[in-house]
């Protein structure tokens, strides 16, 4: 067996996936409403931002981390996207379960 063609079909079955399907459908929901797409633009910016200083340690994130959760909050309040930032929750976690999978499966050699 190649493992190419293994990589390869894994991919095409994340495509057909439930998880796949119903997170770029919500995504392209969100996506094409501009006004929607700047909202969840800003707050994903705003998360990365956050992200990154936590990442180095600078305390700057606390303000940043609250304005990031009043933010949600609002957000969420719209069905629309709560439920394209729970498919994406969704979605995140098989990628990050099949990671895993792989990332198992040679940690002998790593």
């Amino acid at each position: 067996m190649n493992v190419y063609d293994t990589a390869n079909r894994l991919a095409s079955e994340i495509r057909n996936s439930d998880e796949y399907k119903n997170y770029k459908k919500a995504k392209e929901e969100i996506t094409s409403n501009p006004e929607t797409k700047n909202k969840v633009s800003d707050f994903e910016k705003l998360r990365y931002e956050v992200q990154l200083l936590d990442y180095q340690g600078r305390g700057e994130s606390e303000d940043k981390a609250k304005k990031l959760q009043e933010m949600y909050t609002m957000l969420v309040q719209d069905k629309k996207i709560k439920e394209y930032f729970d498919l994406e929750v969704k979605f995140n976690i098989m990628i990050a379960d099949v990671n895993k999978i792989i990332a198992e499966s040679i940690k002998d050699v790593l």
